[in-house]
């Protein structure tokens, strides 16, 4: 088998799980003519911190940064020393309006509750995607975010890098083959959360510093006073802002399974937090730990399915390792003959169990990725949206599995899920945490 035959092969199997075909033709934004002679230029929304500042060198390394945004002007200012010729801006909203001629791309590197309200606007105007993980703050905004990559023909890419190792890519194919047998149960666990969460919100006042913006930090969320117990890392636990140790940590570990046995619309979810997680802290945090138990049906020519997830210290038994560790992230993936597992957050290596009956076994090929943000930018250059693996369709579809978990949490019970509707059908009330309400002039 050639090398170019088996990356054809390879890509028609991924584009196909997300059960969507991207036809040819020219993309807005950019066209054949114009990548032959113009480097991609990129808007870069959150520019440091966290995933930020390495965002922002991966569109600098594949393009020219034209504009830079962020509402902490420390942070801008540092990105703007290394990207003088870039425009500076605190709100989206006024760069965009300025600047939409003259923008191919944009990078959304900010905190979970602002992903979809930064990128949607972007991709409405026919903007290229590369957005951090989780895709959104909402299971609604995932599905939004895909609609959109689709009817505007958009080139897009989810910031899980660990789509692109080798590991990660040589493990979906040996479960899509069977040489692990049938997979009915899957298990899942992270050491986060590291920051806070837990608790309820902070009662004393604050004053915000000058450098942050605090208004366009809110963006979509409801209005509520600063303290620093939310900004800048420590948002990720607190309901209004973040995702919590699931959001932050599954499209990294539930990624290779997910791929590999087509882990889209759940059945059910049920979630089993920590004991102290009630009254007030419910109400402002994500609880210090959890397991979740997500059911799936059958999909296609793969039966029922069970993942099960832990954070917080939770672990799953060591019995099912064969004698291997149970280390503080990981993945196990059960099938009747044998087992992948891995103590990598991204997949990059793995061992397949029981060890001794798998001495000789000859790995399948895979295609070797360029790097996950050059396949995001080839994308854009060859007019090719399935060279970028984690684009959206896919990455939509991953973020709804993931985000399931987290509504399981807040309804307090076993939801069931009709996925093609976004809809939980026994609990009504349970259903306001499948989308959100935005503050006036944050609207998607």
């Amino acid at each position: 088998m050639t090398d170019q035959s088996t990356r054809r092969e390879f890509i028609q199997r991924s584009t196909a799980i997300a059960a969507g075909c991207w036809v040819g033709g020219t993309r807005e934004g950019w066209t054949q003519e114009k990548s032959a002679n113009s480097a991609i230029r990129f808007a870069c929304i959150g520019v440091d911190g966290g995933k930020g500042a390495s965002d922002r060198d991966d569109a600098g390394r594949h393009g020219d940064i034209v504009a830079l945004c962020d509402i902490n002007e420390d942070y801008l200012e540092k990105a703007a020393s290394k990207f003088p010729k870039a425009k500076k801006y605190h709100d989206y909203r006024v760069m965009y309006d300025e600047m939409a001629d003259q923008i191919d791309a944009i990078t959304v590197s900010t905190p979970d509750h602002t992903h979809a309200t930064a990128a949607i606007r972007g991709m409405k105007m026919g903007k290229h995607c590369f957005c951090q993980k989780p895709l959104t703050y909402t299971i609604a905004e995932a599905r939004l975010m895909r609609e959109v990559a689709a009817e505007k023909k958009l080139c897009t890419q989810m910031g899980n890098q660990g789509t692109a190792s080798s590991g990660h890519r040589e493990a979906v194919e040996i479960i899509r083959k069977g040489d692990i047998g049938a997979v009915k149960e899957v298990h899942i666990w992270t050491d986060r959360p590291i920051w806070a969460q837990g608790g309820g919100y902070p009662t004393d006042v604050e004053e915000c510093p000058k450098h942050i913006h605090w208004d366009l930090f809110l963006g979509p969320a409801k209005d509520r006073p600063y303290h620093s117990a939310y900004q800048p890392f420590k948002w990720r636990g607190w309901l209004d802002f973040g995702t919590g140790a699931l959001g932050d940590m599954a499209c990294h570990t539930m990624n290779m399974a997910v791929m590999a046995l087509q882990l889209f619309n759940p059945i059910s979810a049920e979630a089993t937090p920590d004991t102290e997680w009630t009254g007030a802290a419910r109400a402002a945090s994500y609880p210090k730990n959890s397991s979740i138990k997500f059911e799936f049906g059958p999909r296609g020519n793969l039966g029922p399915c069970v993942l099960y997830w832990y954070d917080g210290g939770r672990r799953p038994s060591n019995d099912l390792l064969m004698g291997e560790s149970v280390e503080k992230t990981g993945s196990l993936v059960i099938g009747e003959k044998g087992r992948i597992f891995s103590s990598n957050s991204y997949h990059s290596d793995y061992l397949i169990l029981p060890k001794e009956e798998y001495l000789e076994y000859k790995k399948p090929e895979h295609v070797i990725s360029p790097g996950h943000f050059t396949e995001f930018a080839n994308a854009i250059k060859e007019n090719k949206p399935e060279l970028a693996m984690s684009n959206f369709d896919y990455a939509g579809r991953l973020t709804e599995t993931v985000l399931l978990g987290n509504i399981a949490l807040r309804a307090g019970k076993k939801v069931e899920w009709d996925g093609v509707n976004m809809k939980v059908t026994n609990d009504s009330a349970a259903n306001q945490f499948v989308t959100r309400e935005y503050r006036h002039g944050w609207d998607l």
